[in-house]
C-alpha cells in the first residue's frame, strides 16, 4: 500500500513540475479575437506628423472580420482601393498562419467595392508584450504597417 501512496505522491510531483515548466501558451488566434481600436498608421516615406485616422478592426472567434477607418478631414485623405472618400472598411472571412505569423483577409464587402472584393489579402501580424498588434502587408514592395490595442 506504501508502495502505491509514494508513486501516486511521485506521478502527482512529476506531472506538477512538467505543467509549470511548460505554461500553457494561448494561441495567436485567441489573442486576435476581439476589438481592437487604430493606435497609429506609419507609412514609409510620409511627411511630417499627419493627423490620425480613427478605425476598428474585429476578429470573430468563428473566423470573421471587419475593419473599418475614418481619416480626419485635415488629413491629405488617400483615394486608392482602399479608401474613398477618407473612409476604408471591409469585411469577410480571415485564415490564420500562426506559423508564419500570417493573417489573410478574404475581402467579401468593401467600400471601394470592385477594387477589393473576392481579393486575399495577406498580412504580417506581430503580438507584442505591451498587448499591441501590429499589422503590416506580406507583400515586400508595400512599406506601411498599423498598430491596434484591444478595447
Amino acid at each position: 500500500m506504501k508502495t502505491l501512496q509514494w508513486l501516486l505522491v511521485a506521478t502527482v510531483l512529476i506531472v506538477t513540475g512538467a505543467q509549470a515548466q511548460s505554461p500553457k501558451r494561448s494561441s495567436d488566434r485567441d489573442a486576435l479575437i476581439g476589438a481592437w481600436h487604430l493606435v497609429r498608421i506609419d507609412v514609409s516615406g510620409a511627411v511630417g506628423n499627419e493627423p490620425q485616422p480613427k478605425g476598428m478592426l474585429i476578429y470573430t472567434r468563428d473566423g470573421h472580420m471587419s475593419v473599418q477607418l475614418m481619416y480626419p478631414k485635415s488629413a491629405n485623405s488617400p483615394d486608392n482601393e482602399y479608401v474613398l472618400g477618407g473612409y476604408e472598411a471591409s469585411f469577410g472571412s480571415y485564415d490564420l498562419d500562426e506559423a508564419k505569423h500570417i493573417v489573410t483577409h478574404h475581402v467579401q464587402g468593401s467600400v471601394t467595392r470592385d477594387l477589393l472584393v473576392g481579393k486575399d489579402l495577406a498580412r504580417a501580424y506581430q503580438l507584442k508584450a505591451d498587448g499591441h498588434l501590429i499589422i503590416r502587408s506580406a507583400d515586400p514592395g508595400e512599406h506601411w504597417s498599423v498598430t491596434w490595442e484591444r478595447f
